[in-house]
């Protein structure tokens, strides 16, 4: 394997394992946030349980998160120091203020949040506070990344000086359309993920209420209910900004759009949406597909007509482009894997969709029927998994579709590996960091599990556990 492929493998490997906590945190912190609303507003305790609950979980995610965020950050000095030095006048600005602003900011309430529950100088309404500024926390974080992020899909405000991209104007950067997509469709997708993961960690607890309290099930009853609205309205957000994102690819990446509908050639009109496709990618060639007539014109432009622009017209006009730049390349990505990652993706998102309409019908009031119908809960706690899929399914799309840059139209992948690591030393650090991330996985896991089987009402008999053996300290049981 080549120096190249080896630290894609690692960026990717690193990113994607990253990226599995990154909307986790966020999604369950907001609708954690949501929870201790109900509480201070309602004064039910439980809506206190449900919080306490799902926040233990919810720290547990972000602490993997930030370990795995600081190995992500090591790759660029390590593997991608040349890349680190072009972009580094543009992504000092917003990577700092992520870390010292957005992520200080988090941090610090979280902090708060965690250690002041049985504070009595501290109120209900203040202690809300402090969950809500980490959850904007959160938020802020993930937009200045995504800021960075979307200046190498869609580069803006700056100049190449001394081989280096220079910034010369902050506010196009902040202001750049595909940040505006990137963050709508990141955080839509996060708050989907926050609500199918409670809901269907719930419905897996309910299949078994034989273990369960009075008291448990309806904190997990409860819990069903809200995170299937949240995810409902995230999912059909989620798939506005979504159809928003995929049009603008149209002109911004053509190649990237092409390449996820599998054409080659260029559509006629109207332009015909391939289902199931699969492509030669050596000889540059669709060798089948399944397509549904006139669905890629009104998917592309709300109408049933126009036509798409195929590959090779994208790879023809791209050379011409950047000829004098690059010299002439093969611009064609990984087709295949970006036809089925969108599909999966797409596929996913439309799956949770449907799982939160049928869960909210299924659990009203007047007729409870998930909660008592084995196979209901089994299917909603199998879409557990779900986001996790469609979460890497897309990032697949957004960096593959990208290839050969880091930078569109800028810096290619050759030019950005660091000169002085070799073979060797990359074999050896992704040997290292899949055994690492695969402690992880199985560390948080283990831990989300455990957290699962202990239920909402552990803490409260911990708490009077604790009383008793204050009044009496020869107690026996000591929780």
């Amino acid at each position: 394997m080549t120096i190249t492929a080896l630290a894609r493998f690692q960026f990717a490997m690193t990113t994607v394992f990253h990226f599995f906590f990154v909307p986790f945190t966020i999604g369950t912190c907001f609708i954690v946030a949501i929870m201790e609303s109900l509480y201070v507003a309602t004064k039910k305790d439980v809506y206190k349980k449900m919080t306490r609950f799902w926040g233990r979980i919810m720290l547990l995610s972000f602490a993997v998160g930030v370990v795995t965020g600081i190995i992500q950050e090591f790759q660029f000095g390590m593997n991608w120091s040349d890349y680190s030095r072009f972009v580094g006048d543009i992504f000092g600005a917003p990577l700092a203020v992520e870390a010292l602003l957005a992520f200080f900011m988090e941090s610090t309430f979280l902090g708060l949040w965690m250690f002041t529950w049985e504070n009595k100088k501290i109120g209900p309404k203040l202690h809300l506070t402090f969950i809500w500024l980490v959850s904007i926390g959160s938020l802020m974080s993930a937009a200045w990344i995504l800021i960075a992020n979307s200046f190498m899909q869609h580069p803006v405000g700056y100049e190449v000086r001394n081989g280096r991209a220079e910034m010369t104007d902050f506010f196009a950067l902040i202001t750049n359309t595909q940040f505006f997509y990137e963050y709508g469709h990141v955080i839509t997708g996060a708050f989907t993920m926050g609500g199918i993961l409670i809901a269907g960690m719930s419905a897996f607890k309910l299949l078994k209420p034989q273990k369960l309290t009075e008291s448990d099930t309806a904190v997990f009853k409860k819990s069903i209910r809200l995170g299937l609205v949240v995810t409902l309205i995230s999912s059909i957000a989620l798939m506005g900004v979504g159809d928003l994102q995929m049009k603008s690819l149209i002109e911004d990446q053509p190649m990237k759009f092409a390449a996820m509908e599998g054409d080659y050639k260029d559509s006629g009109d109207p332009a015909a949406w391939a289902l199931i496709a699969w492509a030669d990618e050596a000889k540059h060639e669709q060798v089948f597909g399944i397509e549904i007539p006139y669905m890629l014109s009104i998917l592309s432009y709300n109408k049933p007509s126009g036509a798409v622009k195929g590959m090779d017209t994208a790879n023809k006009e791209l050379n011409e482009q950047f000829k004098d730049k690059f010299g002439e390349q093969n611009y064609y990505p990984m087709v295949n894997t970006l036809f089925y990652s969108f599909r999966i993706m797409a596929g996913f998102g439309v799956l949770m969709f449907l799982v939160a309409a049928f869960g909210l019908f299924f659990t009203r009031k007047k007729k409870q029927i998930l909660y008592t119908k084995k196979w209901m809960l089994w299917v909603l706690g199998l879409c557990t998994f779900a986001p996790f899929l469609a979460n890497t399914c897309g990032w697949l799309v957004t960096e593959l579709g990208r290839y050969p840059w880091t930078v569109y139209g800028l810096f290619t992948i050759e030019q950005s590996v660091s000169p002085n690591v070799s073979v060797a030393s990359l074999l050896f650090s992704n040997t290292v960091y899949f055994l690492l991330f695969t402690g992880l996985a199985v560390t948080m896991v283990g831990l989300v599990i455990r957290e699962l089987k202990k239920g909402p009402s552990f803490e409260a008999q911990q708490v009077k556990a604790a009383n008793a053996t204050a009044v009496d300290p020869f107690a026996k049981e000591v929780f």
